[in-house]
């Protein structure tokens, strides 16, 4: 593996385990067992790794999204997919990186943004325009509202106002908020499949 590729790898799992602005240049040399004149030598300093590392991240879920609708049976199918890839990548994340990205590390917040905003948007929107000509999804909701309204409420788990940490367990936070928007969407066909599929999710939990 070559070192800028493994700096990348462990610079990710720190952050998304400790938060960004907890680990250090020296944290992730220490880690690596390497100089960090090494890693200056890949990245010119902490702002370029950090973006680095969330575009990756980014580029990666955009490829996980494509493959999960190529997959799925369905809208909804295609909901439950990306339920479980979000809960594996929640189930490591420290809730403060996005606050950290917006206090600290700017341009990569607005790299998040544009990824949410754009991407991710137009991802929520082509999965209502399937449910609603597979009939799982109501014909009478308003398209743009509806994903505009998934993308906004997208990672409010993560919003210790809204959801105090010490309270609310992000990843049950996250999927509570899934169903809902599911069961908003759903036909009366579309609600026998999120009850099938949780069924699903929730005996492979047992």
């Amino acid at each position: 593996m070559e070192i800028k590729e493994r700096i990348s790898e462990k610079a990710e799992e720190l952050f998304l385990r400790f938060g960004v602005r907890s680990i250090t240049m020296d944290e992730i040399a220490s880690q690596l067992g390497m100089s960090k004149k090494t890693i200056y030598q890949s990245f010119t300093d902490k702002d370029e790794l950090v973006y680095s590392v969330f575009d990756q991240l980014f580029s990666k879920c955009s490829t996980d999204c494509l493959t999960d609708k190529e997959r799925a049976d369905n809208a909804i199918h295609e909901l439950f997919l990306a339920m479980d890839m979000m809960q594996e990548f929640l189930k490591t994340m420290n809730p403060f990186v996005l606050y950290d990205l917006e206090k600290y590390h700017p341009q990569t917040f607005k790299r998040y943004l544009d990824f949410k905003n754009n991407y991710m948007y137009q991802y929520v929107r082509d999965n209502v325009v399937r449910g609603i000509k597979e009939e799982v999804y109501r014909a009478d909701v308003d398209i743009e509202i509806v994903s505009r309204f998934r993308i906004g409420t997208a990672m409010l788990s993560l919003d210790a106002n809204t959801f105090p940490h010490n309270k609310f367990n992000v990843l049950e936070v996250e999927i509570q908020l899934l169903l809902l928007y599911a069961y908003g969407l759903a036909s009366p066909k579309g609600v026998k499949l999120i009850q099938k599929y949780n069924q699903q999710r929730e005996s492979k939990k047992g």
